[in-house]
């Protein structure tokens, strides 16, 4: 539907936590099939490490406002995981930018 392969992450990512498929791991398991739905859509396994689903784990709080931020747009019958897709734009910029590091032996900083 022309939307971004982020945006389909992000979309995942919701959707996944808002059903509740397990009694726990919800946000694990959302979090990697966000991630492997990113990376099919754009075709490779990225590159880089801590992965965006890493990243997200080890600081939640963001992750939780911007899925809190969704479930209030759905309330209003809106579908906004603008968020979320910020979010993992940042996070994969993060990873991405771990590959540059390595491979130049500079830090860089955004």
């Amino acid at each position: 539907s022309g939307k971004s392969p982020v945006h389909l992450a992000a979309y995942l990512l919701w959707r996944i936590n808002w059903i509740h498929l397990f009694q726990d791991g919800n946000g694990r398991t959302a979090r990697a099939v966000s991630y492997a739905a990113l990376c099919i859509a754009l075709g490779y396994e990225l590159p880089g490490t801590k992965t965006i689903p890493e990243q997200m784990a080890e600081n939640k709080q963001p992750y939780y406002k911007a899925l809190e931020a969704a479930d209030e747009a759905y309330k209003s019958r809106q579908i906004d995981v603008s968020e979320l897709e910020n979010l993992i734009e940042d996070r994969l910029a993060n990873q991405l930018l771990a590959v540059h590091e390595k491979a130049t032996g500079k830090k860089f900083d955004l």
